[in-house]
């Protein structure tokens, strides 16, 4: 589930050369890419400092305008509506009250406070080069174990491939990293759920505490190496922009 393309463009900036004055982005994935994310994936299993974790629940609720409720705990959580275009909003893709109950699926998920604390040593030490892979790689290591644990949701739900539904996951990674399947994942702060403080709902309802992860003042997760999501499995949810 790792996405090689934003590892090594986006996180370790991999560029290729242009106009051939240089090796291309290819020609640098193999000879520095690769090499690198095998390297630093074997030292991190020698020194065991992943620790990966996952904490996730499904929850009756029902939509009451932009508010999705949850029926158990009460908890409310409010969504932007677009102003143009569809004036979608996440709370669209649910069943309202009149209609029967709905679920929603809540997942936070990663991959521990050692592998941060191995970064920060790195950064201390000066070793930048290394700081920026090893950070970069356990980011996307967490998005990683989000979209597996993406995939184990939609499974229970009958939503993936042998579901009952009648949707089916890719059959490669290319599909499911560009989504190729039914429903989303929505990470907060993003454009469909930009309020932060929302966080504190999912922090609490999941108990995230058990995995190790806390929430900051300014509602940062920490460690940083840590990703929460709303699951949507409505056959039409998608990601767009709220403004």
């Amino acid at each position: 589930m790792l996405d090689e393309r934003a590892l090594f463009l986006g996180q370790w900036g991999l560029r290729g050369a242009r106009a051939g004055q240089g090796p291309s982005y290819e020609e640098l994935v193999e000879t520095e890419g690769r090499p690198r994310l095998r390297y630093w994936l074997d030292r991190f299993a020698t020194e065991q400092v992943l620790e990966a974790a996952v904490v996730y629940g499904y929850f009756p609720c029902y939509s009451s305008g932009n508010d999705l409720v949850l029926f158990e705990s009460g908890v409310t959580f409010t969504f932007p509506r677009q102003r143009q275009e569809r004036r979608l909003c996440l709370s669209d893709f649910f069943r309202s009250r009149s209609e029967g109950p709905d679920v929603v699926g809540l997942q936070l998920v990663t991959v521990g406070h050692t592998i941060s604390e191995y970064a920060n040593k790195l950064f201390a030490q000066n070793a930048y080069r290394d700081y920026l892979e090893v950070h970069g790689l356990s980011v996307q290591l967490t998005e990683a174990l989000a979209e597996y644990w993406h995939g184990r949701v939609r499974s229970e739900l009958s939503l993936a491939s042998g579901g009952t539904v009648g949707s089916s996951d890719p059959a490669d990674l290319a599909g499911i990293l560009h989504n190729d399947y039914r429903g989303c994942r929505y990470a907060f702060g993003y454009p469909a759920c930009p309020d932060l403080e929302d966080r504190a709902k999912i922090v609490s309802l999941l108990d995230a505490g058990r995995i190790g992860v806390e929430l900051s003042e300014e509602y940062q997760l920490h460690p940083e190496q840590a990703t929460d999501a709303i699951i949507v499995h409505h056959p039409e949810a998608n990601y767009y922009n709220a403004k």
